[in-house]
């Protein structure tokens, strides 16, 4: 029975201001892989904002574009993923993206992200950071995959995400 090839993929996930487009950045220079924001990435498909998307399209059709757009850079080799706080809170999209990689959800205390998120007007789920929080906590907890950012530099952060991938991926020779 012939193998399929190992997954060689990162997606980092977590709530907003944990670090995962910074880090993402960095984790991707660091292994010369192709980074992708998936926020970013909408913002450019759809032409527009995420706040304008959220107020005229609404977050339904939001969440539908985030997952496919995670589902098609999954499916790519060789990406770094940084998705969007609750684009990974799907069970089906959570799936397909394990399956071609490494999940790493980051996690800051609510301290730190209410410090992050101090004066930041642009995130459309902000207002009500803390209440979604405690939404989310539960799903973000069940994230394979786990790293602590308060208190540490994205460099370091980003090395334990580097010493994770390269002890759970199978490399090749």
């Amino acid at each position: 029975m012939a193998s399929e090839a190992p997954p060689h993929n990162i997606a980092l996930t977590g709530f907003m201001a944990t670090g995962k487009t910074t880090v993402g950045r960095i984790v991707a220079d660091v292994l010369r892989m192709r980074f992708v924001d998936i926020d970013a990435e909408l913002v450019r498909r759809e032409g527009m904002s995420i706040a304008n998307l959220f107020s005229q399209k609404g977050e339904p059709y939001f969440r539908q574009v985030e997952a496919e757009l995670c589902r098609e850079w999954a499916a790519r080799p060789n990406v770094v993923m940084a998705t969007g706080g609750g684009a990974l809170i799907n069970p089906d999209t959570l799936a397909q993206v394990c399956q071609r990689g490494l999940v790493v959800c980051l996690w800051a205390s609510p301290e730190a992200i209410r410090a992050r998120l101090s004066g930041d007007s642009g995130r459309p789920l902000a207002a009500d950071w803390q209440g979604l929080y405690e939404r989310r906590k539960a799903a973000y907890e069940a994230m394979p995959h786990h790293i602590f950012t308060t208190g540490k530099i994205p460099e370091e952060v980003a090395k334990e995400v580097v010493t994770l991938w390269r002890t759970q991926i199978p490399q090749s020779s």
